[in-house]
C-alpha cells in the first residue's frame, strides 16, 4: 500500500525545480546552492525558496498535499488508511492511538473511527 508521500512526491519535486526551492542544512550547503543576486527565505525544516516565490510555494504545496490525501482516500479507503497508520506508528505495541490520530488529522477521519479499527485489529491479541 502506498503512503501519502507516494502521492505527493513527484508533484513536490516538480514544484521545487520550477520555483527554485532547495534544501540546505548548513551554511555551507546554502552557499553552494544559492544563486547570486537572489534573496531567499527559510521555509522551515531545511527548505529554502526565493522570497519572490515563497507564497506560491506555500499555496501549491498545500494543493499538492490536499490532492495527495484525496488520491489516498480514493485508492485505499478510510479503513485501510487507518490500519496502515496504526501499523506504521506501532499503536498495537504501545496501546496508544495518539500518533495515528495526529497523522490523520487532515484526512477527516475521527478518533472514534480510528479506535474502532484499533479495537478490531487488536481484538485477538488481548
Amino acid at each position: 500500500m502506498k503512503y501519502l508521500t507516494d502521492y505527493t512526491q513527484e508533484a513536490q519535486t516538480a514544484l521545487f525545480k520550477e520555483l527554485g526551492v532547495f534544501f540546505a542544512f548548513s551554511d555551507k550547503q546554502f552557499e553552494e546552492k544559492k544563486k547570486p543576486l537572489t534573496l531567499y527565505m527559510n521555509m522551515g525544516q531545511g527548505m529554502v525558496a526565493p522570497i519572490v516565490n515563497a507564497d506560491e510555494v506555500r499555496r501549491r504545496l498545500s494543493e499538492i498535499y490536499q490532492a495527495g490525501i484525496a488520491a489516498d482516500l480514493a485508492e485505499n479507503g478510510k479503513e485501510a488508511i487507518i490500519r496502515r497508520e496504526l501499523n506504521n506508528y506501532e499503536c498495537g505495541y504501545s496501546q496508544d492511538i495518539t500518533p495515528c490520530v495526529d497523522a490523520l488529522v487532515d484526512y477527516d477521519i475521527t478518533e472514534e473511527e480510528i479506535m474502532t479499527q484499533f479495537r478490531e485489529a487488536t481484538k485477538d491479541h488481548v
